[in-house]
């Protein structure tokens, strides 16, 4: 005779939240012993999901939150394709082919008739590919030329994403940092130029800069160490990590000249997964010529039936990515991400319009990428921080990140908006009354928030509610 849990198991008139599944704790340490159905299974990861923040209301984060039907539809079709395994899927290699030379053309590229790159899974990975291929450069050079290839060193702003950290730290190289301030929310040439030598391979400017929403003068980066490297015959190349502007640049200021038309620009790397429009996670770099990638990176296996170079250090990963980058290309061509771009600075310069009217102050009056950042000036009367401001805007589902800016700035607490397809102006409106209402509570408390009294006593106070992540 079977059990009850069995006739519930068996019973199709059994609903989901009826079935003795619903009345046990969900397994938290070992696999559980016996199978379960799958709706069963499936509402319980579901639910349990739901508990997570709403993604729309994410301000924090730079990744897409929104692609319409056609594209989920493609995403879920193709998941199962192996994106390494080129000979199984040769028309999702093609497509990561045409993807790279659509790219590579946005940043005018001169190499025809097909360019150099690769997708990965973040824009971090294609970061650290691009570095990895300048390090590989510079020590054939110096070999070349018998010398030592001890000490290389790479020139960043401190403003840099965390990513270029984990490269100085896991292939043991020196990163130089050029400090932002008021007078320098960007890296400028010539604090650059005082900072190279014989062991700097690579530059790195910042389009994009997830601290401040600022570009690098990467043009006048390029000009100075073309003058460096004439006299010097270092050759020291620019890596332009244009995570967020790179799918920004191209249709909102085409003229701007930060890509490939620059002689030291020999690598970009971006984030499809940000403003490229595609679900996390999905990066890509591109190199200015196949002679900039050296043949060590290129690693050929055979075991998947056929010979197959792979570039990327991530190895099997899903091709359903790059299926919907490519989708997103043919689907709103440049007219539609033009449109959609202008839509979200203007979301943008409406947002930073509205809190600069609550009595806040921006850190930069206009910034080049749909996100801007804002700080509180002194006031003996307010006994409360951008810290509990974002912890209150929770409340209502808003995740707003406060953090303090880099070093030789970190007295600076300030808040960050990222304003991305699918932020209109009724949802900003939303944001801000809803700020509005904080606001006025915070003012109306009567003790001062821990926060507050910490930062007061010139305590520092661990950043809640930022991540580096990509």
């Amino acid at each position: 005779m079977k059990s009850t849990n069995e006739k519930h198991h068996d019973s199709v008139d059994t609903s989901v939240f009826g079935s003795d599944e619903m009345l046990r704790v969900s397994p938290k340490n070992e696999i559980p012993k016996n199978p379960m159905p799958q709706d069963i299974a499936y509402q319980i990861v579901h639910d349990e999901a739901m508990l997570d923040g709403n993604a729309r209301l994410n301000m924090a984060t730079f990744v897409t939150t929104w692609m319409d039907e056609g594209a989920r539809q493609i995403m879920i079709e193709s998941m199962d394709k192996n994106m390494i395994d080129k000979s199984e899927y040769p028309q999702t290699a093609e497509i990561e082919r045409k993807c790279v030379n659509i790219m590579a053309k946005l940043w005018n590229s001169p190499e025809k008739p097909y360019c150099t790159g690769a997708s990965t899974v973040g824009s971090s990975e294609a970061c650290m590919l691009g570095g990895l291929a300048a390090l590989f450069r510079w020590k054939a050079k110096r070999r070349a030329e018998g010398k030592s290839t001890d000490k290389p060193n790479f020139i960043i702003s401190s403003a840099y994403q965390v990513v270029w950290e984990k490269f100085a730290h896991y292939w043991e190289l020196e990163m130089r940092e050029v400090p932002i301030s008021f007078d320098k929310p960007c890296m400028q040439a010539d604090d650059v130029v005082k900072l190279c030598d014989e062991n700097t391979f690579l530059v790195v400017p910042i389009q994009g800069v997830t601290h401040t929403g600022m570009n690098d003068d990467v043009e006048g980066i390029n000009n100075a160490l073309d003058e460096l490297n004439m006299k010097t015959k270092w050759d020291i190349p620019i890596h332009v990590d244009a995570a967020t502007g790179g799918f920004i640049l191209p249709f909102l200021q085409p003229e701007r000249k930060w890509d490939f038309r620059l002689k030291w620009v020999l690598s970009i790397s971006t984030s499809g997964h940000k403003f490229g429009l595609v679900y996390p996670g999905l990066g890509w770099v591109i190199w200015k010529d196949k002679k900039y990638l050296p043949d060590n990176m290129v690693f050929n296996v055979n075991y998947l039936g056929s010979e197959v170079g792979t570039t990327a250090i991530n190895f099997s990963r899903p091709g359903n990515y790059v299926l919907a980058q490519y989708y997103q290309f043919i689907r709103l061509g440049f007219k539609g991400y033009k449109e959609i771009q202008s839509n979200v600075m203007e979301t943008k310069n409406y947002l930073s319009g509205q809190i600069k009217h609550l009595g806040f102050t921006l850190l930069n009056e206009e910034t080049p990428n749909p996100l801007f950042c804002w700080y509180m000036k002194d006031d003996k009367k307010r006994k409360w921080t951008l810290y509990d401001l974002s912890d209150v805007m929770r409340q209502d589902g808003w995740q707003i990140p406060a953090y303090s800016l880099p070093k030789n700035m970190e007295d600076v607490v300030v808040m960050r908006i990222v304003v991305r397809q699918g932020t209109g102006i009724d949802l900003a409106d939303r944001l801000i009354d809803d700020m509005k209402r904080h606001i006025q509570e915070l003012d109306n408390r009567k003790e001062p928030s821990d926060t507050w009294l910490i930062m007061n006593k010139s305590q520092k106070v661990k950043d809640r509610g930022f991540s580096h992540n990509r």
